[in-house]
């Protein structure tokens, strides 16, 4: 077990190795994953939990010592999915390769289906904030990187600060299409990567790139 995993979830009251006990494990973490979506992560208990996978309340006691450490089972390996995409900058079309990375992305955050639980643990849970603000700040590091080679390779605005750009990518990867629906509007995944690679590459550049990927193609 990692550091990080001893840090969300501590010690388990039992490590299940027979095939029958695993089983029973893996049915309280899809009934505990099913109910946080419908009712959120406070008004959700242990004994609900047990209740809708069907095993008395001993039971879950037996494999997680509470709610959260089941909650942070079924997070621990999805920390990197819940970050922003991480592009490759002046390989293809900016504009279609980071559309087709925050339509992806979209859709893995839809299918874990946990927008509803992680507002109220983040406001409630340090330890976690934590190691999500970690989580972040190393996409942040591997986006800046990925800047600084598009601008050691003149593809960027040369009067920009590269870190200011990249905590602005992130924030609208991270935020624009939450804000759309907000007013009503369908997120449009190409619009949303049109304003971020505006941000970063003068028009020639994204021209440029544009025009290499199709010539690309064509041979």
């Amino acid at each position: 077990m990692s550091d990080r995993e001893d840090q969300l979830t501590g010690e388990f009251p039992l490590i299940p190795k027979q095939e029958r006990a695993q089983l029973k494990r893996d049915l309280l973490l899809k009934s505990g994953h099913e109910l946080f979506i419908l009712n959120g992560y406070e008004h959700t208990t242990a004994k609900e939990i047990a209740a809708h996978a069907g095993v008395a309340t001993g039971t879950f006691y037996r494999y997680f010592s509470d709610k959260r450490q089941l909650l942070m089972s079924l997070l621990e390996d999805q920390i990197e999915m819940l970050m922003p995409p991480e592009p490759k900058w002046g390989v293809t079309d900016p504009e279609s390769t980071l559309t087709a990375l925050l339509e992806a992305h979209d859709k893995r955050i839809k299918e874990m289906g946990m927008q509803r639980v992680l507002p109220e643990l983040l406001a409630k849970d340090t330890e976690f904030a934590e190691v999500l603000a970690a989580a972040k700040r190393k996409i942040f590091t591997r986006i800046l990187t990925g800047l600084k080679m598009a601008y050691d390779r003149d593809l960027t605005w040369k009067d920009l600060d590269l870190n200011t750009v990249t905590w602005s990518l992130m924030t609208l990867a991270e935020h624009a299409p939450e804000k759309m629906k907000q007013y009503g509007n369908v997120t449009d995944y190409r619009e949303v990567a049109k304003v971020i690679c505006r941000l970063i590459f003068p028009p020639e550049v994204i021209k440029k790139l544009q025009s290499d990927e199709t010539e690309a193609e064509e041979e």
